[in-house]
């Protein structure tokens, strides 16, 4: 027999511990060399590690959500596939990893190795003496079971088990009519349907993996960024005239939304709001103002929301801003985003697409500074040069942290972002 202890491999980044994600195997399962043996996250991404060998799963270090440092025992494999389960000797060393497409963060804690059982058990003999009958218990039923002391003693007299009469009062309590109703479809020899219990089953979700990141990172930035709140109603009925007019030289999957016009009107206003284009370096104390614009696009997916990053949006086209976010959103649904694509953003976009409603407050999407909300368009009357006009009308709902954004600025830029998108001809001038 020959243990072989694969260590958790250093996954660059200055990592030092990481969170078990999933398992693709489990206990006795043999396992060949470059297989995956499972998932585990950084505060980025989920990385796929592939065994160095090839034998039979002896021991996993945890189960999904537990912690465990860079170098301890993620998986005992007998490379000869005959170990006994639970032993944990022998030389480690890494695999190799292949990084996936998820963003996350990790704490604390390495398993215990767990006892190896006894090889033989004792068996008592049989006690001979005679023991007392134990009375069985009363059926759970009777206990959730709602009345009056007349309907029991009645239900007592004729045999009835009241968990079969059927309540209609609050809470589903057993009523006199039902009583009677029960006793006289018994006498006619109907069948009366059992009452449906309500159910007390609890499903427990273990918070780990993208959940348990955003969880963290919201709950740290509402309670260290003080948000400054702006909502702004913009009039696209231009805008919306003009996307329609260019769709309708383009195939269904190149249409154009409105993303991609905020976006370029974004990159415009920030020219003239570069304290809007800003990370905070806790760290350090330091703003960092970025000339490039870095645009985050907040995507939801089944996994939970992640922000992929349109890298120098500045120097893209319409159309080029458009590709690039329905490239980045689809990767970021199918867990195909790159690692490094889901990090350095310099400001986000978000929408809710169909559900944005009429306002909302976005969380900044630390250490960024700002961050831009798309509301649902829908047509009302305005009051437009003196008459009552319908119109398309959006809100933009956006988050500034208010240490480094003054009110005044960040009204300021919406008013600018507004400006353009109900001129959509500006957006594209020099």
């Amino acid at each position: 027999m020959s243990e072989y202890i694969f260590k958790l491999p250093d996954l660059g980044e200055g990592t030092v511990e990481s969170e078990i994600g999933e398992w693709f195997i489990k206990v006795g399962d043999p396992i060949k060399e470059e297989d995956i043996v499972g998932t585990v996250m950084t505060d980025k991404a989920a990385v796929e590690v592939s065994s160095p060998v090839t034998g039979k799963v002896v021991k996993l270090a945890g189960e999904p959500g537990d912690i465990i440092a860079v170098g301890a025992m993620l998986v005992v494999i007998d490379t000869e596939g005959t170990a006994d389960e639970g032993r944990t000797t022998g030389p480690g060393n890494s695999g190799t990893v292949a990084v996936s497409a998820e963003s996350e963060s990790s704490s604390a804690k390495v398993p215990e190795a767990v006892e190896s059982a006894p090889d033989t058990v004792t068996v008592p003999e049989p006690e001979t003496a005679e023991t007392e009958p134990v009375a069985a218990p009363e059926p759970i039923e009777r206990a959730r079971t709602m009345t009056s002391p007349a309907i029991r003693r009645r239900a007592k007299e004729a045999g009835i088990d009241l968990a079969m009469v059927p309540g209609t009062g609050p809470g589903g309590r057993i009523v006199r009519k039902d009583f009677d109703r029960y006793l006289k479809a018994r006498a006619a020899g109907a069948v009366v349907a059992a009452p449906t219990l309500p159910s007390t089953r609890v499903k427990e979700i273990k918070i780990i993996g993208v959940r348990r990141i955003i969880a963290e990172r919201m709950q740290s930035a509402k309670l260290e960024i003080p948000h400054f709140a702006y909502v702004e109603e913009i009039d696209i009925t231009e805008l919306e005239s003009l996307r329609k007019h260019l769709n309708a030289r383009k195939d269904a999957a190149d249409r154009l939304t409105v993303l991609p016009f905020l976006g370029l009107a974004l990159i415009r206003t920030l020219r003239d709001f570069p304290q809007c284009n800003v990370t905070h370096d806790k760290a350090r104390n330091l703003l960092l103002q970025h000339e490039a614009v870095h645009v985050g696009i907040a995507t939801q997916t089944t996994d939970g929301l992640k922000v992929p990053v349109i890298r120098h949006a500045e120097m893209m086209s319409l159309d080029g801003l458009a590709a690039e976010i329905r490239r980045l959103s689809d990767a970021a649904r199918t867990n195909k985003v790159k690692r490094e694509e889901l990090t350095g953003s310099t400001i986000t976009i978000t929408s809710l697409g169909k559900l944005g409603g009429i306002a909302s407050t976005p969380v900044i999407n630390a250490p960024e500074v700002a961050i831009i909300g798309v509301n649902r368009a829908v047509e009302r009357p305005v009051v437009l040069n003196g008459q009552v006009q319908v119109r398309l009308m959006m809100n933009l709902s956006s988050s500034f942290d208010h240490r480094f954004v003054d009110g005044y600025d960040a009204a300021a830029m919406i008013q600018r972002i507004k400006e353009y998108l109900e001129h959509p001809a500006t957006i594209f001038l020099p």
